[in-house]
């Protein structure tokens, strides 16, 4: 039996899963599926008049053909028309390329004109057969996105085929007027057909006004469906937690310190939320060291004294296991009752904890992924804190709260998200900021240096640790790899303890055994470890005053928000803290980027905005991006004047007119997005 094709017209089932691949399931998808670039084969360039760097088409017959040995085996033309002659090179044939380029035959070749030993030439061009009286194409040739197994042609053809519809405007005529937008078929006709007095410089730069149309309706596609998500989330009913003012007070009497500013505002925010009847899901984000996890505690400790659980879950063991060793032990003096659950526990021991929950013996379970297996349950889970967010997949958080009737959510990030990123991708959550940091902090000076003056940073490390400090090395593999050359942890760890015999070193990764890492990492916050050579696993969480030396090797390899992180586990006492990012050359020029840019801020939101701007929003967002695709045409800062006009047309449309959004949705969404809820 035949399976009805998505699309208006035929196409085959291995067609049509290759447009899956791009995320092509309709007419609509290819409608939307907007050329990279274009191509302008109108015309023959002579080849007296090329130049190096320019892309063209020239017409020519072929002089000689042969394969070359040296340095590669290779594919070498010579071809010629009646001004010039012009070399060509293909690194990848097969034998009946040979027999195709046969001496005087015609071709047309479109490609980059290089500058080669002999001459200028060009490298694996697109070619077709065609003499004098083949006719020239009359439009400008699009060149789409595709995949592996689906050529332009195919693409062209099927794109064209779903551009026979007439294509309907989901917005009526005043408000494009009003927003100073052209209408929508004519833009994307334009797009994919640009008529040939176009300016291609113009369009490739992606400030056309028929770009920024398609911007536009992208934007304001997220923000509906972001809206959508908050109202159905607000819709939902959940039990509320009120403060009761008991276990929260005499937790912040308890403490060493006092709260700052921030803290306090925080604070009040979720737990305001957490007296409301809906499901709270907000995010709670501030620099490293600015004091969250205090104020998750908090929130947990509300839940806790409505007889309700919490759950406080991180992305690694390390960083699970030091939030229940640091607040198990002044919770428990509240009469809290804590748990731990590791995937890498006894199975007794899980079983005895998961057993332990399910029970309602436990308040306040800690642990990484573990806590939201199959396997375990909740028996009334109220609330769940979920540090690091971005390192969590959607299902995952969303197994967690099926283990509860509807539990509060408070997410919480040291990756401090950009204005335009919150207003976009994290439209659909509340979002609370510790902007500010606890005083004692002591400023971090960073340095970058050469990998080639190792012995000066060895110097550096054993004179701060002879004078009673302690230090970080951090290197990012624990093994050595054939793909990516650099110093590995167990490779440093001996090297260091050749070298620096005088110090007391620790090595610490992913790969010990918690008991292990434990272990370590309790040697040396009793500072009986003077150098820990590390992974990045000590990259969040870690929280150690006497240590005021960080170095990270191989720098150019690591992400802004990584390094940012790894800074932030120094400066946390009295000490002059430094952090030493040593570099391999030769750098790229995104590693050149990065690296100035850690070099020259310490504020986490400036840091995250350029990061934002070196690199798009992928990382920042890390898996909260399933289900919800990163934006195609719209770009956040360029575009931020747009992002604003689509957030404030989204909520007019749900209240005013939920046809124009639904509309508005099923074209840009379509399956992907309930509407029932507009």
């Amino acid at each position: 039996m035949k399976t009805a094709s998505p699309f208006s017209f035929p196409v085959s089932p291995s067609t049509a899963a290759k447009l899956a691949k791009l995320g092509l399931a309709r007419d609509a998808d290819l409608v939307l599926h907007l050329p990279l670039r274009w191509e302008d084969e109108t015309r023959i360039t002579p080849i007296r008049d090329l130049l190096p760097g320019q892309t063209v088409q020239v017409q020519a017959v072929v002089g000689e053909a042969s394969v070359a040995y040296r340095p590669r085996r290779m594919l070498t033309l010579t071809v010629e028309d009646a001004g010039g002659v012009l070399g060509m090179r293909f690194l990848n044939f097969y034998p009946s390329h040979l027999k195709l380029f046969q001496p005087g035959e015609s071709f047309r070749f479109i490609g980059e004109i290089r500058g080669g030993f002999l001459g200028l030439e060009m490298v694996h061009p697109r070619f077709i057969k065609a003499d004098d009286a083949t006719p020239l194409p009359t439009q400008f040739t699009p060149v789409y996105p595709t995949t592996a197994g689906l050529g332009q042609a195919t693409l062209r053809k099927l794109v064209s085929r779903a551009m026979e519809a007439p294509i309907h405007d989901t917005l009526p005529v005043d408000w494009l007027a009003e927003l100073g937008l052209p209408e929508l078929e004519s833009s994307i006709r334009l797009l994919h057909q640009p008529p040939l007095d176009s300016a291609l410089a113009e369009l490739e730069s992606r400030r056309h006004p028929a770009w920024q149309r398609l911007a536009f309706d992208e934007l304001l596609a997220q923000q509906l469906s972001l809206a959508v998500a908050r109202r159905q989330r607000r819709s939902q009913r959940t039990r509320p937690l009120p403060a009761k003012r008991q276990l929260t007070a005499a937790f912040i009497r308890a403490l060493p310190f006092d709260l700052t500013a921030a803290q306090v505002r925080a604070w009040q925010e979720i737990s305001d939320d957490l007296t409301q009847v809906h499901p709270m899901r907000r995010l709670l984000q501030g620099d490293v060291g600015s004091g969250k996890t205090v104020v998750a505690a908090l929130a947990c400790l509300q839940a806790i004294e409505n007889g309700q659980q919490a759950a406080f879950m991180a992305p690694t063991e390390i960083l699970a296991e030091q939030h229940f060793r640091r607040l198990a032990p002044p919770l428990s003096e509240l009469g809290v009752r804590c748990a731990w659950v590791s995937g890498s526990q006894r199975k007794s021991e899980r079983s005895a904890a998961w057993q332990a929950i399910a029970s309602g013996e436990v308040d306040l379970a800690f642990g990484t992924h573990a806590l939201f297996q199959d396997g375990g349950r909740f028996a009334r889970l109220g609330l769940a804190v979920i540090d690091e967010q971005h390192r969590f997949g959607v299902g995952q958080r969303l197994a967690l709260m099926h283990k509860g009737e509807e539990p509060h959510q408070l997410m919480m990030s040291a990756t401090p998200i950009p204005r335009t990123l919150a207003m976009s991708y994290f439209a659909d959550l509340d979002v609370t900021t510790v902007d500010e940091l606890p005083p004692g902090r002591t400023p971090v000076a960073t340095k970058l240096v050469n990998a080639a003056r190792r012995d000066d940073v060895l110097a550096r490390v054993r004179e701060a640790c002879l004078d009673g400090g302690q230090a970080y090395w951090v290197c990012p593999l624990i093994e050595e790899s054939e793909k990516l050359q650099l110093q590995t942890a167990e490779d440093n760890f001996a090297a260091l303890a050749a070298q620096l015999p005088e110090l007391r070193i620790g090595l610490v990764h992913g790969r010990l055994k918690p008991d292990e890492k434990q272990a370590v990492m309790g040697a040396f916050q009793a500072h009986e470890i003077d150098l820990l050579v590390a992974t990045t696993v000590i990259e969040v969480g870690v929280d150690v005053s006497n240590a005021a030396l960080m170095i990270i090797e191989h720098a150019e390899r690591m992400g802004l928000a990584q390094l940012h992180q790894l800074r932030g586990r120094v400066g946390r006492g009295s000490r002059e803290s430094v952090c030493v990012l040593l570099y391999q050359t030769p750098v790229s020029e995104l590693a050149r980027a990065r690296l100035k840019v850690i070099y020259e801020l310490t504020d986490g939101f400036e840091i995250a905005r350029q990061d934002l701007l070196l690199r798009g929003p992928g990382e920042l967002l890390g898996h909260r991006q399933s289900g919800l695709p990163l934006l195609r045409f719209a770009d956040l800062e360029r575009d931020i004047a747009l992002l604003e006009a689509a957030r404030n047309l989204a909520q007019r449309c749900l209240v005013d007119h939920p046809d124009v959004a639904a509309r508005h949705l099923e074209r840009w969404v379509g399956h992907r997005q309930s509407l029932s809820s507009i």
